[in-house]
């Protein structure tokens, strides 16, 4: 016979910061990506990431645009 155990639940506050983690990372990967693609076709993807237009690295600009854009998800 097949022993079911259960796992408890656990604290939703931490399930959530959880959640958000994943799915920043997630998102950072895929603007990164398209980021990185712009600027090797040395288009201005800046303006299309709200909040990244003042950064001058990549990288600072991608965490900007994945965090507005992860503010409008709440």
């Amino acid at each position: 016979m097949a022993q079911i155990t259960t796992v408890p639940a656990g604290d939703p506050a931490l399930q959530d910061s959880e959640t958000y983690e994943v799915l920043f990372l997630v998102s950072f990967v895929l603007v990164l990506l398209i980021a990185l693609a712009a600027q090797a076709l040395f288009l201005k993807w800046r303006v299309w990431l709200p909040g990244s237009e003042s950064e001058k690295s990549l990288i600072k600009g991608v965490r900007s645009g994945v965090y507005t854009f992860m503010s409008h998800l709440n």
